[in-house]
């Protein structure tokens, strides 16, 4: 917001042209709200009636290519600049189709969880995380302390990388890992005054960490600080963790939520209010942070999401519930097969009722509108797992290197199943002992179920552990 108070007739009269539009927004929010989760995922907020009066009757969420907007006159341009009415500008700023895919993000990720919520749409999911980490990170006066936050260290290699050396060793904010994040008295013994944020992934990648949403969000309020967490793995299909006192939620969008594989991007969604002691000079920091990110930091930093990424996801966004639904089922029957092999000593699934972590899961892990004919939500537990195989690292290697379906990559989340060795790749950059705090073996293979018959899929693991 410009420091300037006295406007032009000219300014004030789009100004309240723009109350308007606003409001119709709202009442379209508030319209959506009623509907059920796959609704929202197929519309958003793109109404029949925008379709008809500004998009030539298109059903699609249009695709805005260009890179800026056009004014009426310099009073429009103003009162744009200034945020005083709803505009795009410049697509490092926003765009048009961007602005679709936030909205049904916020709405998606808010679903019944009694809070409203804002979003920005980024590049890719690590510039989300920076979004959303970054602005916590200032000091606050001359000669503070020394900040810190706590963080999970079991999280992605790229996340780890980012407070290690991003964040740690180049601008020397501390990071405290917890080693165990389903411990809630380690949580307790890493914060004191100068911590900023509390930040987990759950389900962790690879390894299938967990936390207690509720316990770890509550901890954090009693600091007058947010817990952020990433939740790619799960999307908001599975788990919404603003319900459960969450205040930020990241997620690389080009995972479970593009699993066609065509795009990449980011996101981080906030509730309203967010819990903070951070002072800054814009309400919307704390009143609607995600807001905040985009009118500022986002807008000075650059990471900008593709409005092409952006219409790819709203498509893949639409079936998410089912999706969601599907790769989980075919999830579990590969995890519980390979539970049993001879050349496995260890499966890492939430889903399995083996796992320690299971009981915890299970208590979030929920197919979001699904009835298990009691009333009661179906748990359903993603479709990432890894599995670690018998004897030395090479023999991970030869069955990695022996699958003939199951595609060798980095990636995780597509409708293709993909494996990986994340001590070789994902993770190799964490070190070697870092990766043993973390428990990311040698002997570990990361693998995320597509949307293939699972037992063809399951065919090609017995084939591969064969090959030993």
């Amino acid at each position: 917001m410009s420091d300037k108070q006295v406007f032009s007739p000219g300014v004030k009269k789009y100004m309240e042209d723009a109350k308007k539009i606003y409001a119709q927004r709202e009442a379209r929010v508030v319209r959506m709200k009623k509907f059920k989760f796959d609704t929202i995922a197929v519309h958003g907020l793109y109404s029949i009636e925008e379709a008809l009066n500004k998009n030539q009757g298109a059903t699609i969420e249009p695709l805005y290519l260009a890179t800026s907007q056009a004014y009426h006159d310099s009073d429009e341009l103003e009162a744009a600049l200034d945020y005083l009415i709803p505009a795009w500008t410049y697509t490092r700023y926003a765009n048009p189709t961007t602005y679709y895919l936030e909205w049904t993000l916020a709405l998606l990720e808010s679903y019944r969880t009694g809070v409203d919520a804002s979003c920005v749409a980024t590049a890719s999911g690590i510039s989300a995380i920076a979004s959303a980490v970054d602005p916590f990170l200032v000091k606050q006066k001359k000669g503070e302390e020394q900040i810190n936050f706590v963080s999970s260290i079991q999280i992605y290699g790229g996340s780890f990388q980012n407070f290690s050396v991003r964040k740690m060793q180049e601008r020397g904010i501390e990071v405290r890992w917890v080693l165990h994040p389903e411990d809630i008295e380690e949580w307790k013994t890493k914060i004191d005054e100068n911590t900023r944020f509390l930040y987990a992934e759950a389900p962790s990648n690879p390894q299938q960490s967990f936390c207690d949403v509720k316990t770890i969000a509550d901890l954090a309020h009693m600091w007058e600080i947010p817990l952020i967490i990433d939740t790619t793995c799960a999307t908001p299909a599975l788990m919404r963790p603003l319900a459960y006192g969450a205040d930020i939620v990241v997620h690389s969008l080009t995972k479970s939520m593009t699993s066609g594989g065509l795009a990449i991007g980011g996101a981080m969604i906030s509730r309203k209010p967010i819990t903070t002691k951070v002072k800054n000079d814009s309400p919307l920091f704390k009143e609607s942070f995600a807001e905040y990110v985009k009118h500022l930091p986002y807008r000075d930093n650059g990471p900008a999401a593709s409005p092409v990424n952006a219409l790819f996801t709203l498509n893949d966004m639409r079936t998410l519930r089912s999706k969601m639904d599907l790769l989980s089922q075919n999830c579990q029957k590969v995890s519980e097969f390979l539970s049993h092999h001879p050349r496995v000593y260890q499966v890492d699934y939430l889903g399995l009722q083996s796992s320690c972590l299971h009981k915890l899961a299970k208590k979030y892990m929920k197919l979001v509108d699904s009835d298990d004919g009691n009333g009661n939500e179906i748990n359903r537990y993603g479709h990432l797992m890894s599995f670690r195989v018998d004897g030395p690292p090479e023999n991970a290697r030869k069955v990695f290197d022996n699958l003939k379906l199951i595609f060798r990559a980095t990636d995780l989340g597509r409708i293709k199943s993909l494996a990986t060795i994340p001590a070789i790749s994902t993770h190799k950059q964490q070190g070697k002992e870092a990766r043993r705090m973390a428990d990311i073996p040698p002997q570990m293979i990361r693998l995320c179920v597509g949307g293939e018959n699972p037992d063809d899929i399951i065919e090609d693991l017995d084939q591969a552990l064969r090959s030993l």
